[in-house]
């Protein structure tokens, strides 16, 4: 079983609790008009490396003295689009003893990614936004398995964080934020919101692949409006 690695990041701290190691796989089956990593999407495109879950695995532990408070994060991509390999190297990094995090955009659901939520400890969702009209524009993909993806999680009480990007003019908007959060505050297993301020730092790899940016011209969110809306939504989860 190969698994096809975009990149790894050994000192991450934005992607779970702790100093992480992240690995990014390559491939996702969602177009999202405010990704940064679309040297991702194709499943056969370039990467840095070709591991089987066993060499991820080694990888990782020589890592463990930095880790061992904090853990391993798969992200994308979508990992799940390689969800045998992430479900084996899950189960061998928790029998290193390592906490281990999926970040997901819920998009596929099958008996395969649910072998991988059987050694998941942490799901960072990103729900892209709860207009479900808005969201195959954001995205390229209907809506459906994202929110049901969260059902399964409640339904394993798998913990979660919801990551929700807000992008000016687009997704920031006090009414549909609110009814995410009322959305999420049903949940026992939502630890948390987490609101990522939409920024630019990749559009140089849309010119780079050829790609146009469809949100030329979109300023970044300012970290006061971020800010309000962090405070605006603490009122249904903690929320940073």
């Amino acid at each position: 079983m190969i698994g096809r690695i975009h990149s790894f990041e050994s000192f991450g701290t934005v992607d779970g609790p702790g100093v992480r190691f992240v690995t990014f796989m390559q491939g996702c089956p969602l177009r999202c008009l405010f990704c940064h990593n679309p040297d991702t999407w194709d499943p056969n495109g370039k990467c840095l490396y070709e591991f089987t879950p066993e060499q991820l695995r080694d990888e990782v532990v020589k890592y463990r003295s930095f880790i061992k408070s904090g853990g391993v994060t798969v992200s994308g991509g979508e990992p799940l689009m390689q969800s045998e390999f992430v479900a084996e190297f899950f189960r061998l990094c928790h029998d290193e003893g390592l906490h281990t995090a999926l970040d997901t955009s819920g998009a596929i659901i099958t008996d395969k990614v649910l072998k991988v939520l059987d050694n998941t400890d942490l799901v960072l969702l990103d729900i892209k936004t709860m207009d479900a009209e808005l969201y195959p524009t954001l995205t390229g993909v209907k809506q459906n398995n994202n929110l049901a993806f969260l059902d399964i999680l409640e339904e394993r009480k798998t913990k979660t964080w919801v990551r929700h990007v807000v992008v000016p003019n687009l997704t920031d908007n006090d009414e549909w934020l609110r009814k995410l959060g009322e959305h999420v505050s049903h949940y026992d297993c939502v630890e948390k919101i987490e609101i990522l301020p939409y920024h630019t730092l990749g559009t140089y790899k849309y010119e780079k692949l050829g790609e146009k940016y469809k949100l030329e011209g979109v300023p970044a969110l300012s970290a006061q409006r971020a800010n309000e809306i962090r405070s605006m939504m603490s009122q249904y989860k903690p929320c940073q």
